[in-house]
Formats: structure tokens, sequence, C-alpha cells
């Protein structure tokens, strides 16, 4: 079973990207964020093949996952685990769904980027990681096998980052994110393409100015997280970079998992 990410900043602009991506990838699912659609708008025709569990919002935000087995259960936000008297307004912003597959729960998040250190967008990225962390909690109290995929905005350590030095005062690098990304490793998640490769330079977003996709000056910001069930049957995890190089492409690039599971809910009775 293989299962990617990838943040493709708008399906409209990107459906032939990810369509063509699909032609040669033919992954079993496909977790996109940043769709920037609403859910009547997401173009399902086409993905034939693929049902499609979507939570969209107008022009921003937006989460989506393509999968070529058909769901037993779709959720959409915090809500439905925490209740929404605990999460208040977190789920506004379509930025998580979930779905289970073959007794795999796969979680698909898009975390907000927080702008800048002490701003009001940062303090509700910080809370939006304080939910995900109650609600990946449930799902690891039941020691369920669980894929977390997604467009994190956190680069956990200095390796993740083309150039580390004192971006302890960036965005996406400042100690309470790095925190909080170790809080979802201590649950017994792991972070699958570190399961394989220690290496630097292995990067997942590229902005778009200054040439930085030329000049390799990226950031490794998606990821993969696996739960313990499924540690050893990871087989590989790796980045494809190939889209970044596209023509008007998405400033995010895909992440792929390789699973070694045939019908895991045969493995689980």
């Amino acid at each position: 079973m293989q299962i990617a990410t990838w943040n493709v900043n708008s399906i409209r602009m990107r459906l032939g990207h990810i369509q063509q991506w699909l032609e040669k990838n033919p992954v079993d699912v496909l977790c996109l964020q940043e769709t920037k659609v609403m859910d009547e708008q997401f173009p399902q025709d086409a993905f034939p093949g693929y049902t499609c569990a979507i939570a969209g919002q107008k022009s921003y935000n937006g989460v989506a996952i393509l999968s070529k087995i058909k769901p037993t259960a779709i959720s959409v936000g915090f809500a439905p685990i925490l209740g929404a008297e605990v999460i208040g307004d977190l789920d506004v912003q379509k930025r998580l769904i979930h779905i289970q597959i073959q007794s795999i729960e796969i979680i698909n998040v898009y975390v907000p980027n927080g702008q800048s250190i002490g701003s009001e967008k940062y303090e509700y990225k910080l809370c939006w990681l304080r939910a995900l962390y109650q609600y990946l909690s449930h799902f690891t109290s039941l020691k369920l096998p669980v894929c977390v995929c997604g467009d994190w905005n956190i680069a956990p350590t200095d390796l993740d980052i083309y150039n580390p030095e004192n971006k302890q005062d960036h965005i996406m690098a400042s100690p309470p994110e790095r925190q909080a990304f170790e809080d979802f490793l201590s649950l017994n998640f792991q972070d699958s393409l570190r399961r394989f490769s220690q290496e630097s330079e292995q990067f997942t977003w590229w902005d778009y100015r200054a040439g930085s996709f030329r000049r390799n000056h990226g950031w490794r910001i998606d990821h993969i997280l696996i739960s313990s069930w499924l540690h050893s049957r990871a087989k590989n995890c790796w980045i494809d970079r190939e889209p970044r190089g596209w023509e008007q492409p998405s400033d995010h690039t895909p992440v792929i998992l390789e699973l070694d599971i045939e019908n895991i809910a045969i493995l689980l009775n």
C-alpha cells in the first residue's frame, strides 16, 4: 500500500499536475492540502477509480483524501472526537479530515503557518497543535494503526532546513513548534522519512522567491507519521522532487510512504 501527501496550493491551478503525477504514481491514497475550493466545486470526476473525501473552504485552506479503497468512515475536523464545546472555533478553517480504510486510520492535516513568532496567528497555530495532540491521543490510546499525513508547517530539526543558523527565531522552526512535533513523536508516532534516512537537504517546500528551488534552499515541513503498529510494516518513504520543477508548480512536492500490507483487516483479527 502506498500513501502520499501533497500540498497542491490550489487544486484548480494544479489539477493537471495531480493527474499527471497519479498516472506515473498510482498511489492507493493521496492526501491533499490547500485545495482552496468548496466541496461542491471539488473536481471528483477528474480522479476515476478514487473515492474523494473532502473538507473544502472558499479560496483558503481545504483538505481532501483520494482513496482507491472505499472508506468505511469519514470525519472532518476535531469535533467528532474532542467535542464542539472543547475545540471552539478551531474547525472553522478546514484543516483536518480523517478516513478509515481496511482498519487503518488515515488523518490528513494542514497545520496553520503561524505567520510570525508572537503574532495572533502564531498563537492560533500553537492552540491548533495542542488540539491535534489531544485528537491523536484518542487514536493512540486505542492502539489503532494510524497514519497522519500533511503539511505540518514545522521543520523538526536543523537537518530539515537548508541554512539553519539563527532559525530559532523563524516561523516553522521556533522551539515551541519543534516541541509540539516532539510531543507527537512521544505518542509513539514515527517520522516515516527519518526511519529510512538521516541525510540533510531532503526538502519538501521551496519558496517561490529568489530561485529557491534551483538553489535547493528548501525546508522539510511535509511529513507522514505512523503509529507503532505500522512501524515494522513501513517499507520505504521518499520525497518526489520532480513536480516542483514543472511549469507553474505548487511550492510543495509529494512525500510517499510504502507499507508492506495487503489486507490489514485480516492481520488485525
